[in-house]
């Protein structure tokens, strides 16, 4: 009989120091118990880094680019980059991919392609420092920014930078979503960084990300947009679905009137405990409790809205007490009529 698999029995395994990897095969997971081991081992995706050691040769370079794990990641690619479109994440020729296939090796996305509708001939492959090594394209002009993070932390093994338009709206406003609000975005998003905003493409572009990047998996840029990280592409692409649900969620509620409820921060310590256990690290573990759920730059639109509601209310009140103080006058006995 196929062993039934639940979340809690995969935390079990967790905490006990025990390896996804003993689990069965065959063994029927729950939906839960899935997602976390996706977090923790994702099925079906493949690896990003199939070379043991870099090709060197020209020829050797040219060989692995077309060898059968790459093409399996360059449709892998195109997946994403078609996801990505539909999603409403990137527009135009916006966006791009990479994935760490080597020591000194990256597979990139095009430039000036809708990432809808890529082909795995489209993709390109260079090296740490930016220079193509193989494609018949020219690499994504922003291949630096993912570099910026990629030489500073190794567990970056692909990236996505993306245009979602709740997440870019925050980078716009130059505001992080407030802590402590939903457990499912603590776990797999983590604390959201902020990066000052330099030309896109230029080489202090790649610096202001890549040093916000080494301690967060997903970067708001201001007045530009988005760029996660994980250890395979999935992971990066699911960073950025999760980041942009997250603002959605916070705009909606702060518009509610009743403020935005937080958790606290000895629930946020246990989430942070699971997130740890799956493998992500978090800048806020040890943090001092009152600086956990601080909302930082997030103020919520309902309170200046009410605020504006009020001085409209005065506004017209005072304009009303006016006009009926002049028809008052107007019909007062012996006043001619206007």
């Amino acid at each position: 009989m196929r062993k039934l698999i639940t979340a809690d029995d995969v935390r079990s395994l967790l905490r006990s120091g025990g390896s996804v990897d003993s689990i069965p095969a065959d063994a029927l997971l729950t939906p839960s118990a899935r997602d976390l081991l996706r977090a923790r081992r994702p099925a079906a995706v493949p690896a990003a880094a199939p070379a043991a050691a870099d090709p060197t040769s020209a020829a050797a370079i040219a060989r692995f680019f077309v060898s059968p794990a790459l093409e399996e990641l360059k449709a892998k690619m195109c997946d994403i980059g078609r996801r990505l479109w539909e999603r409403g994440y990137v527009d135009g020729n916006g966006g791009n991919l990479t994935v760490r296939v080597g020591e000194n090796l990256i597979l990139c996305t095009p430039t000036l392609i809708s990432k809808g509708f890529m082909k795995p001939a489209d993709m390109c492959l260079t090296d740490l420092e930016g220079r193509q090594l193989a494609g018949e394209r020219k690499r994504t002009s922003e291949m630096l920014t993912h570099l910026g993070i990629m030489r500073r932390q190794p567990k970056a093994r692909a990236c996505v930078h993306a245009h979602p338009p709740h997440a870019t709206a925050f980078a716009v406003a130059s505001v992080r979503p407030p802590p402590c609000l939903l457990p499912e975005a603590e776990v797999f998003v983590g604390a959201v960084g902020m990066a000052e905003y330099q030309t896109p493409g230029t080489p202090e572009n790649a610096n202001a990300v890549g040093r916000v990047g080494v301690d967060h998996q997903v970067v708001l840029m201001q007045n530009h947009g988005v760029i996660t990280w994980g250890d395979h592409l999935e992971d990066a692409y699911w960073k950025m679905e999760n980041i942009d649900a997250y603002c959605q969620t916070v705009w909606i509620a702060s518009q509610l009137g009743s403020g935005l409820h937080s958790f606290g921060s000895e629930k946020l310590k246990e989430l942070l405990a699971i997130r740890k256990k799956l493998g992500m690290d978090d800048p806020r573990q040890g943090s001092a409790d009152c600086n956990l759920c601080d909302p930082g730059e997030f103020r919520g639109g309902a309170p200046a809205a009410a605020g504006a509601k009020g001085e409209a209310d005065a506004l017209i009140e005072a304009l009303v007490r006016r006009v009926a103080d002049r028809v008052v006058q107007q019909l007062a006995p012996g006043k001619p009529a206007a």
